[in-house]
């Protein structure tokens, strides 16, 4: 509906401007007087020419009266032709008064047809100014429409889909029925949701391969230790050099079986070098923004950032920002603090909510893989987002510090400044 609304709107205003410009345009300038006004002022003039300082000017005409030799008897009013040479010029009326035959002087009739024009030119320029100035306001009204209808759902679209290719699932993109993509949008939500099912059924899944590789690893020890002690003994009472040999081989082979299925459990803690972080100087005022779009539920008030290089990815770190709010919102639902400090060559990021934290022994285990607090029983989650904030922020010579702060969970993201050593860690 605003559609048509401009469309017409800006089409009714152009085809007025260009009437207006066609009717000017043919518009052919007429200097010619009204003949009948002209005979009356003639004679009216003409009866009181003995008594004409107290004529009266009864017509809508301006006038100057000569007299035979040329000089001015009378005149309605100043800035007249007062000379027949300046009345030519002008296209100026010029008559004679003739009293009983004869002539005594001259009537000079102002002609102002080129008043009129000029009232019209300006007329005219006026009212195209405004067309044109409310042609300029359609297409400005139209342009903020369209920002705010195409463009800025499309960046949405766009910062939505960054976070999703950097791995951050949590964060719902915001459905705005109003816009011509709504259900466009709904659509990439409904995308989000389902992935995030699905890296919840991944981890799940790898955390179940974590338990089998362990019973596996105690199952296979188990008869492998039997089977090396057995073949300890009978190397230490047998006297026969080939079953000597032998035993020292099943030995050996025993202890290589121990070091592959220590090394089968341990592989599946590698797979996270797989996530690339590139760091490299940022402007520290792009902290700010990432931590407003980190907070898509609005409850923390985001503080100025100091003016400064950081060393940091910037997708990274707004998948680490995204993590802890994403966290505060899942488990504290409480309102949201954010401070910023700088010092010793970093700026610290200080988010804190008022949740209540965890319990003090949980505090150490917490960045590990697939470990989560006993707050967080019967909410959904995989145990994997502090235990990838913390590998990035490492990748980027930062440091991610929990702790338990006055009111609640209290996470410090330490960023090192570009160029800087990063100091001690927190």
């Amino acid at each position: 509906m605003k559609k048509q609304l401009f469309k017409y709107g800006f089409i009714l205003v152009t085809t007025a401007e260009i009437i207006m410009l066609i009717v000017f345009a043919l518009q052919t300038p007429d200097f010619s007087q009204d003949a009948v006004a002209v005979n009356e002022v003639l004679q009216s003039v003409t009866q009181d020419f003995d008594s004409i300082e107290q004529h009266k000017n009864t017509a809508a005409l301006d006038y100057v009266v000569l007299d035979i030799n040329g000089n001015i008897l009378y005149k309605t009013k100043s800035g007249l032709s007062e000379s027949v040479n300046a009345a030519i010029t002008h296209r100026d009326t010029i008559l004679d008064i003739t009293i009983n035959g004869d002539a005594v002087g001259k009537i000079i009739v102002y002609n102002d047809g080129a008043l009129s024009l000029k009232s019209q030119k300006q007329t005219a320029i006026i009212v195209l100014s405004v067309a044109i100035a409310v042609n300029c306001a359609i297409c400005v009204g139209y342009a903020v429409y369209i920002h705010f209808i195409v463009i800025r759902p499309f960046r949405k679209l766009k910062r939505f889909a960054e976070r999703v290719a950097g791995g951050n699932l949590d964060i719902p993109l915001e459905m705005d029925r109003h816009n011509l993509f709504g259900a466009f949008t709904e659509s990439f939500d409904i995308m989000r949701s389902q992935l995030k099912k699905a890296r919840i059924a991944e981890a799940k899944a790898q955390q179940s391969k974590k338990e089998l590789v362990a019973k596996l690893s105690h199952d296979i020890k188990t008869p492998v230790a039997s089977i090396k002690a057995v073949s300890e003994v009978g190397l230490a009472v047998t006297d026969n050099e080939k079953d000597k040999a032998n035993y020292t081989q099943i030995i050996g082979k025993t202890d290589q079986i121990n070091t592959l299925v220590t090394n089968l459990f341990t592989a599946t803690l590698e797979e996270l070098q797989q996530l690339a972080v590139s760091p490299t100087s940022i402007e520290s005022k792009q902290i700010k923004t990432m931590l407003e779009n980190a907070d898509y539920l609005n409850k923390a008030t985001v503080p100025d950032i100091p003016e400064c290089l950081v060393y940091a990815d910037g997708l990274r770190l707004q998948q680490v920002f995204d993590n802890i709010f994403a966290n505060s919102y899942k488990y504290a639902k409480t309102d949201i603090s954010v401070e910023i400090e700088k010092a010793n060559e970093r700026i610290c990021v200080i988010i804190e909510d008022t949740g209540g934290g965890v319990l003090p022994e949980e505090l150490p285990t917490v960045k590990e893989k697939y470990k989560r607090g006993t707050n967080a029983e019967n909410i959904e989650g995989a145990g994997l987002g502090l235990y990838i904030s913390d590998y990035f922020m490492k990748e980027m010579q930062g440091e991610l510090n929990i702790e338990n702060g006055e009111h609640g969970l209290k996470v410090t993201v330490a960023l090192a400044l570009s160029g800087k050593r990063p100091a001690p860690s927190l």
